[in-house]
Formats: C-alpha cells, structure tokens, sequence
C-alpha cells in the first residue's frame, strides 16, 4: 500500500471515530429500539441532540461525548509531540478532565462519565495513586477508542515503540 494512502486511510479512521461519536451522541445507549425509533424516528441521518433526561441531556447536536473528549486530547498530545507522550497525556488528562469531575456518573465534561474513568477519578483524585497503579478491568470499548490514535500514528511504523526506540528483534519497513 502506497504511504500517502495510509496516511489518509489512518487518518480517515481518527476522523470517523471522532464524527461517530458526535453522530452517536444523541440515540447514545438505547436499550429499547421501539424507544429510540419513538425519539429518532425510522432512520437517523445527522447529528442530534440528546433528549432530556438522557444521557448526555444539555449537550447539543455535534458536540462529544466524554469520550470523544478524551480521544481528540490524546489526538492533540500525539499531534503536540510527534507520538504518544504517555506523561503528557496523562497530565492532560489530571489537569483537563479529571478536575471537572466529582466521580459521579452525570458530572465532568461530556456530560456522562463511563465507569472506568469514575475508577480513574476515584484512583488519582480520592485516592492520590499514581498512574500506574490506576488501571481497571474496563469491558467496554473505551480502551480501543483510545488506542486508534496510537495505531492511527504508527501505522506506517507498527514496530517503533511510543519513545521512539525498535521493538525486540524487529526492524522498520525500508
């Protein structure tokens, strides 16, 4: 596959991701398709905005969800230092999301927090534990929508660890 068609591909896939998320954040978490098809009617085909009361109420058609938030952070730390910095990132997050919010579900910006970020709260900012003894046991998508712009931004180099050095016994494609 020719390099510039990669590019574009990877990029086209962080852009998707981002405007599925906005797309998605409206009919987000409808458990009852006779519910949704009532609120949405027959076919969704644009943004929306979420319907009082439910998740992500007072948001407007087009914006995030929290974890758009998250993914277009970790885009701009990736873009801001030419890779994944996991100290950036991570301090993006104390200071940018994790000061917004009170670890409950309906509070923080995005206006629904997912379980594992609550458990990311409770870990840095209740418990003060340091990042690495922060992790869960997530069974969501949370960690692959964060994980594309990592892929996104070594796809031509899937060998080359996020501090720039080769991974064991591997080489970069000439």
């Amino acid at each position: 596959m020719k390099e510039n068609n990669l590019k574009d591909r990877a990029a086209g896939a962080v852009v998707g991701a981002l405007i599925g998320d906005a797309l998605g954040l409206g009919p987000h978490w409808y458990y009852d398709l006779g519910q949704l098809r009532e609120d949405f009617g027959p076919w969704i085909d644009g943004y929306t905005d979420p319907k009082p009361g439910r998740y992500h109420d007072g948001l407007k058609a087009g914006n995030f969800s929290q974890s758009g938030l998250i993914t277009l952070e970790l885009l701009r730390s990736v873009v801001d230092n030419s890779g994944y910095d996991e100290t950036d990132f991570t301090r993006r997050l104390d200071e940018q999301f994790l000061q917004q919010m009170d670890g409950s579900p309906y509070a923080g910006p995005g206006g629904y927090t997912n379980q594992s970020i609550r458990e990311l709260y409770q870990a840095r900012v209740r418990d003060k534990k340091k990042w690495g003894q922060t992790g869960d046991y997530a069974d969501t998508t949370e960690g692959a929508e964060r994980a594309l712009v990592i892929a996104a931004r070594y796809a031509l180099f899937p060998f080359v660890h996020a501090s720039g050095g080769l991974l064991s016994g591997r080489t970069v494609p000439g």
